[in-house]
């Protein structure tokens, strides 16, 4: 059966391959499907993406464990986890899912065929997993001229570090973001990774495909796309690479503090582990602060006159301000502050977010009834399109959910090649140790 689509969205009518593992390059071809792209995840029955779907069997005692047990609802991994991971959910909403093992001959003649009739593939691997699969943009390029193939790996298709594996946190250290998080009195190994490199080698990858489908529609040509993680992640400590190049300082830690703004802090609130986020930038916005705490002496006073007298003396601004914050919640405190264009934030708990009425207002959670998992929210889109509203059409797809309509409608497999299909093991819903340890059926 067709899965649904929505004719209205800017992608539909573009079918994307997609080879993605983790995180960066699911969120990438997440954005696509959501723009209404046909993405189909290409997956094997032979070897689980673990890194992706999840564990395939979650022992009793990784459940107890923070990490491991929290990435399925109510820390029950179900009867088939890798379709309850919170973490493949989030980042396989609106696609398609094809089971099939390309490593056999007729397995690597679909996949040709699919690439045949498909405008993007994407995929996250590290260089070389799948130029020892045969597949290149030599091999693939003269099997569909229109094909766009946006290649993801860490540091890229070339240079001395091609061939290296890597994680986000792998790649953060070494462009130096984690160097440069953290607090003042404290060393790298106390910093928690963030993978913020993930998001920005997604979008940046989301924004390639477009600009190279576009370059198609006017040259009729696809094109191979080179994306380095790694260089993705550079552009986003531009202030420390121009601070270098420019004055020969290597900055380092700065904690809570800025280059420039002061205050710049996180500061205590009421309650418990309570905190607001402060950043005031210039004498102006730093006299109406001192007007809402009630504290206009400060605006005079030595210490805080000045900018730079601010940044000499941070640690007793820090206690001025928090006597004041305090004695509010960080709603109430940010709310006043606001108030007199003051720039602050709340800092919100995960429960927080979920309810946060401007998020709610904006319609930003979606709930979706994940057939494996239950009725959970989702966040929506990263962008809203005025002609095009972008919502999640269908949850993440259980393994091999969509074979049908792929190899019988997309491809024009016959009855009888399906069937032989299903025997050698390529189409199938559970994973084959599996389906052979129970004596279950494909």
């Amino acid at each position: 059966m067709r899965p649904p689509a929505d004719p209205s969205l800017p992608l539909h009518g573009i079918r994307v391959l997609d080879l993605t593992i983790v995180l960066a390059g699911p969120f990438a071809s997440q954005i696509l499907a959501d723009l209404g792209a046909e993405v189909i995840r290409v997956e094997s029955l032979q070897r689980p993406d673990v890194n992706t779907r999840g564990q395939v069997q979650v022992p009793k005692a990784m459940l107890a464990y923070g990490p491991w047990g929290a990435g399925y609802p109510n820390r029950d991994p179900g009867e088939r986890p890798w379709e309850r991971s919170g973490a493949f959910n989030l980042s396989s909403r609106n696609k398609l899912s094809m089971t099939l093992d390309w490593t056999r001959p007729h397995g690597m003649e679909i996949f040709r065929r699919l690439v045949g009739c498909s405008d993007v593939l994407i995929d996250n691997n590290a260089a070389g997993t799948l130029e020892k699969l045969g597949i290149t943009w030599e091999q693939l390029s003269p099997l569909n001229p229109r094909l766009v193939w946006v290649a993801m790996p860490g540091y890229g298709a070339s240079g001395p570090y091609k061939y290296h594996k890597s994680y986000g946190a792998n790649v953060e250290a070494l462009v130096g973001h984690t160097g440069l998080r953290g607090y003042t009195d404290s060393d790298a190994t106390s910093t928690y990774p963030v993978y913020h490199a993930d998001a920005a080698a997604a979008s940046t990858a989301a924004f390639a495909a477009l600009a190279a489908l576009w370059h198609r529609r006017r040259s009729g040509r696809g094109q191979f796309i080179d994306l380095s993680q790694a260089e993705c992640m550079v552009h986003h400590l531009s202030q420390a690479v121009m601070d270098y190049s420019l004055n020969g300082r290597s900055q380092s830690t700065v904690g809570n503090r800025h280059a420039w703004m002061a205050p710049h802090d996180i500061v205590p609130c009421a309650g418990e582990d309570r905190w607001l986020a402060i950043a005031v930038d210039g004498d102006a916005e730093w006299a109406r602060l001192c007007h809402v705490v009630e504290r206009d002496d400060l605006v005079d006073d030595a210490r805080f006159a000045t900018l730079p007298a601010r940044r000499r003396n941070q640690d007793a601004l820090h206690d001025e301000l928090s006597t004041w914050s305090r004695q509010h919640t960080p709603i109430e405190a940010m709310r006043r502050l606001q108030a007199a264009g003051v720039r602050c934030g709340a800092l919100h708990t995960a429960a927080e977010v979920l309810e946060d009425e401007q998020l709610a207002h904006r319609g930003f959670f979606e709930p979706v009834d994940v057939p494996s998992a239950g009725m959970y929210p989702f966040p929506a889109a990263q962008v809203q399109l005025s002609e095009t509203p972008i919502h999640i059409r269908r949850p993440a797809p259980r393994l091999g959910e969509d074979n049908d309509y792929l190899y019988r409608e997309v491809l024009g497999v016959s009855d009888e090649e399906y069937a032989e299909l299903v025997s050698e093991e390529h189409i199938g819903t559970t994973y084959v140790g599996l389906r052979k340890e129970a004596g279950a059926p494909t």
